[in-house]
């Protein structure tokens, strides 16, 4: 699945995932590895796309603002 098209919701699902994969002491440590670096992509991602949420918040609340001026 496209990083775009993913949801934050799915992003947590599959953050949830790696750590219980994580916690599995069957795990080899390139493995852990592997998984740490794709939890922390998933993260970043989950971080942009709330800092955009935020940003467009932020400009209709100015507009909505403004509008009452």
């Amino acid at each position: 699945m496209a990083a775009e098209s993913r949801s934050i919701e799915k992003s947590f699902e599959e953050l949830e995932k790696i750590m219980e994969m994580m916690d599995s002491q069957e795990i080899s440590l390139e493995e852990s590895f592997k998984l740490y670096e794709k939890g922390m992509k998933l993260v970043k991602q989950c971080n942009d796309k709330i800092d955009k949420v935020e940003k467009k918040v932020n400009i209709i609340e100015g507009k909505e603002e403004n509008e009452e001026f």
